[in-house]
């Protein structure tokens, strides 16, 4: 059974306090491993798995990525 959600005025949120709120909703949820994981995730993982392992010169070693997300402004 649905519970009603109080009343928020969201709009009148500062970025942070909705990202804090944000992260208090995501907190509260117990269990996350617990929730069900739909059947198309679990393909589309298989698909990108088998993908990266058919062509894993493809993919970009962590270190270079890491070095990238440094350099861009």
């Amino acid at each position: 059974m649905s519970h009603p959600l109080p009343e928020i005025d969201i709009d009148r949120l500062s970025v942070d306090q909705r990202l804090e709120l944000i992260a208090l909703l995501w907190d509260s949820i117990p269990e996350m491993e617990a929730l069900p994981v739909p059947e198309w995730h679990q393909e589309e993982l298989e698909r990108r798995l088998g993908a990266a392992d058919a062509s894993p010169e493809a993919g970009i070693p962590w270190e270079r990525v890491r070095q990238r997300l440094r350099e861009e402004p």
